[in-house]
């Protein structure tokens, strides 16, 4: 599995609307995300400064890239731009964050 991680930012104020939105996924996004190799995907947000913290686990580069040319994509992202951040496509303003420590259960070891 692929680790990644990203920082998105949402609106004051639409903090619950972000929720709610996402307490209501889409049957059709979901089954896309699926399909695009996540086995899982977690936002957390920071209340304070309106950060998200995205994480999620693919099974390949690839494929995720393709995702963002679906057409459920594109609306999502449309359904989603009076809330938050966004660039010129509508796409989440996201950036990539590093992974520097990743603790491996099995193992009890630490990887950097």
């Amino acid at each position: 599995m692929i680790r990644k991680a990203s920082i998105m930012q949402v609106f004051a104020g639409c903090h619950e609307e972000y929720q709610r939105r996402h307490d209501e996924l889409w049957p059709e996004m979901k089954e896309m995300l699926l399909s695009h190799g996540v086995r899982t995907y977690s936002i957390f947000l920071d209340e304070t400064t309106h950060t998200l913290f995205a994480y999620l686990e693919i099974e390949d580069e690839a494929l995720w890239a393709k995702s963002a040319d679906t057409e459920i994509c594109r609306k999502w992202w449309d359904y989603m731009k009076d809330i938050m951040r966004t660039n010129p496509d509508n796409s989440p303003e996201s950036r990539e964050l590093t992974e520097v420590f990743h603790l491996e259960p099995e193992s009890g070891k630490g990887r950097v």
